[in-house]
């Protein structure tokens, strides 16, 4: 039997030879890095549920989580997070306030409140304001939820670290502010979420030599104990 494919955000030439004639640094990375496969999940409601779930701890716990979670439900809709309550929800290793933000999510869903095929079709920004009203999602999240769910072409994040980062890496900067951040932004657009990809691998290390130019934080000074 053969395992299915997973599905990748999709990019390709146009992308690519955009973004090097725009910027040569970029460029350089984008041939030593080579293509980039990153997942993404066209599983609207699924996704948005995995994100909740990964606020503030790691990858590694966030993956424990969702496998117990979709073992236990089976099924990942809104009537299976509803029919099974807050208590089952928290014994697969999630918070209170979590297992609370996913119910109320499940309760916008059921009664239709919030479409979420109808959110599919709205521009990047008006997606961001519906997503942000949900509770337990920041602007940063439902970013990420038009990068890796909706699989938007130009999407860049300021509060991404990673991306400030990799931003660091590669032009030398000490420092990322929102001025010269949105710089970056025009010079990447409309395919900032290619950029973004390539970001990201370089604040992970893809590069070996490349360092961040972030000034070193000084480790405060502890006294000695006086000698009696």
């Amino acid at each position: 039997m053969h395992e299915a494919k997973k599905a990748v955000f999709k990019y390709g030439e146009t992308e690519i030879n955009y973004l090097k004639q725009r910027d040569p640094k970029l460029g350089r990375v984008i041939d030593q890095i080579g293509w980039i496969e990153r997942a993404v999940d066209d599983d609207l409601f699924s996704a948005i549920i995995h994100h909740i779930i990964g606020q503030q701890i790691s990858t590694k716990a966030q993956q424990t989580i969702w496998k117990r979670m979709q073992e236990d439900l089976e099924d990942i809709k809104a009537a299976a997070i509803l029919e099974a309550g807050t208590q089952r929800l928290q014994a697969c290793g999630i918070t209170f306030k979590k297992a609370a933000y996913i119910e109320d999510f499940a309760r916008r869903i059921q009664s239709g409140e919030l479409d979420l095929e109808g959110l599919k079709q709205l521009p990047d920004q008006e997606v961001i304001d519906e997503l942000v009203k949900l509770k337990g999602i920041g602007v940063w999240t439902a970013e990420m939820i038009l990068l890796f769910c909706l699989e938007r072409p130009n999407v860049f994040s300021y509060g991404d670290l990673a991306i400030l980062r990799g931003l660091r890496m590669i032009y030398h900067h000490r420092k990322i502010d929102r001025r010269l951040f949105e710089k970056y932004r025009r010079r990447y657009s409309p395919y900032g979420s290619t950029a973004s990809l390539y970001l990201w691998a370089v604040a992970g290390g893809a590069i070996e030599g490349m360092r961040d130019y972030a000034p070193k934080t000084k480790k405060p000074q502890t006294k000695k104990a006086v000698q009696r």
